[in-house]
């Protein structure tokens, strides 16, 4: 879909190689949940810690959608998703009329690969969703939008299908993988299997420059699918997937969540140190190579984290599926020591570890990383992103946002500044997610002034009637220009 002539190979500023480039991309994963912060001394990330130790952290980076399908659609395609009508997961789907950011690396003579999960809405094999068919030369993933938007962490085969039987094959996710177009069979850990995957794609293409993606299913509910060896090291009982047998899933899927999930946070937490591990061994892959110095690495997830998963997004308010703080505001580390963004030569953090505190979207790794491989300006100038390239290296004047904006149809909000504006409905959309995933949507008006109150803790519109009236005002003629109303 991309033309050459759209994004023409050149080299990067630092280096005579253009950079390789790897994007991890977590699940749920909760704003609060690394070990560098500090907030919880039982959350364990040694390598997403090295990662914030040696690179830059943007404490204020956003998703533009609080749950996953239209999040991910978004970043890939480099627009805000609801250009093309997707607000919610009903309405998500791929960009299929935008060349994806694979086919921009793909353009510039890349070696593409793409590990895990995807999910972009009600994708089927075969179609331009399927990372085969948008740029990815090789590929190995799993198609969510066909089973409740989850990956299994355990089994994957035909032989689980039928074991399973049709309606809990699909709800408790358990298709075969899918090797290009072809299915691919795994009973295993499905978080080491794209771990080991990842090693090799790097082992196989450390001659030429590469683009990686990881969408790990971690840490997704259920968390409590760990190995057996692991379960049994950190003295976690066994819980059973839905068996349609014994209980209707509403009711099993009740008791499987918080708070009624038994040790439901130590299973979150296992899964998120054997995520940090696989990608800590990706990271001495590089190292092992001679790639790290010219490797961009960037690691952020698909929306907040899930109360519901036990997930812990403080000191933001809110969860996944909602437009407080805690749906949106995600983590977001990226390094590239040849490209002065962040230095590899010193795990051990300060002076070397940079933070930044300027507005930041996964809208914005579409032109960022293009701009890092040397493409031409063109290649991005449909993006709604901006390239971050020069304010990751620290430069005072470097272009940014003025504003961002979400809209699921039923809640909206906009920042402008240190403002944030939310509206939710209070409708069947609101009341269904408190009642099955446990999420408070906040129905109605709340303005709030993030810079004194990063946890939305006061209301101040009836304050403010004139900042509500015109951070509205500019929601509105967002929505106009980009086709919803």
């Amino acid at each position: 879909m991309a033309s050459a002539s759209s994004a023409s190979p050149a080299s990067s500023p630092a280096s005579s190689r253009r950079p390789n480039v790897v994007l991890i991309v977590s699940d749920d994963h909760g704003y609060a949940d690394r070990g560098a912060l500090g907030i919880d001394p039982q959350v364990r990330t040694p390598a997403l810690d090295r990662l914030a130790a040696t690179g830059v952290t943007c404490s204020q980076a956003y998703v533009t959608a609080p749950i996953c399908s239209p999040s991910r659609a978004g970043l890939i395609g480099g627009q805000y998703q609801q250009r093309w009508g997707a607000r919610w997961f009903d309405t998500s789907a791929f960009p299929d009329h935008l060349p994806s950011l694979a086919e921009r690396f793909a353009d510039l003579g890349y070696a593409t690969g793409y590990l895990g999960k995807v999910h972009y809405g009600k994708e089927g094999r075969g179609d331009r969703a399927c990372p085969p068919h948008h740029g990815f030369a090789e590929s190995w993933y799993g198609l969510a939008g066909q089973q409740m938007g989850r990956l299994n962490y355990l089994h994957h085969s035909r032989a689980a299908v039928e074991r399973y039987g049709p309606e809990a094959s699909w709800r408790m996710a358990v298709q075969p993988m899918l090797d290009g177009d072809e299915e691919s069979d795994l009973e295993g850990f499905l978080t080491d299997e794209i771990g080991a995957r990842a090693r090799d794609f790097v082992a196989r293409h450390e001659d030429e420059p590469f683009f990686l993606m990881m969408a790990f299913n971690a840490v997704h509910n259920f968390c409590f699918q760990l190995p057996e060896e692991e379960l049994v090291k950190r003295g976690l009982a066994k819980v059973d997937d839905w068996d349609p047998s014994v209980s209707e899933y509403v009711d099993w899927y009740d008791g499987a969540i918080w708070p009624d999930l038994p040790d439901g946070r130590a299973y979150y937490l296992a899964q998120l140190e054997l995520m940090d591990a696989q990608i800590g061994r990706l990271l001495d892959e590089l190292e092992s190579r001679g790639l790290a110095e010219d490797t961009i690495v960037v690691y952020t997830t698909d929306n907040g984290g899930s109360t519901c998963n036990f997930g812990v997004n403080a000191p933001l308010r809110g969860t996944k599926y909602t437009l407080w703080e805690g749906g949106i505001r995600v983590p977001f580390l990226v390094r590239w020591p040849a490209g002065d963004v962040g230095d590899a030569g010193d795990a051990g953090g300060a002076p070397d570890a940079r933070s930044t505190d300027r507005l930041v979207s996964t809208l914005d790794l579409y032109p960022t990383l293009l701009s890092a491989a040397g493409a031409d300006p063109t290649a991005w100038e449909h993006s709604d992103g901006v390239d971050q390239l020069p304010a990751l290296r620290g430069e005072p004047d470097a272009p940014g946002h003025d504003a961002l904006h979400w809209d699921c149809g039923f809640q909206w909000a906009v920042r402008f500044g240190d403002w944030k504006l939310r509206h939710a409905d209070d409708g069947r959309h609101a009341q269904a997610l408190l009642r099955t995933e446990h999420a408070e949507v906040g129905v109605g008006d709340r303005l709030t002034h993030l810079g004194a109150d990063m946890g939305e803790e006061r209301d101040l519109a009836a304050e403010h009637p004139e900042l509500v009236a015109e951070l509205t005002a500019r929601h509105r003629a967002w929505q106009a220009e980009v086709g919803i109303g």
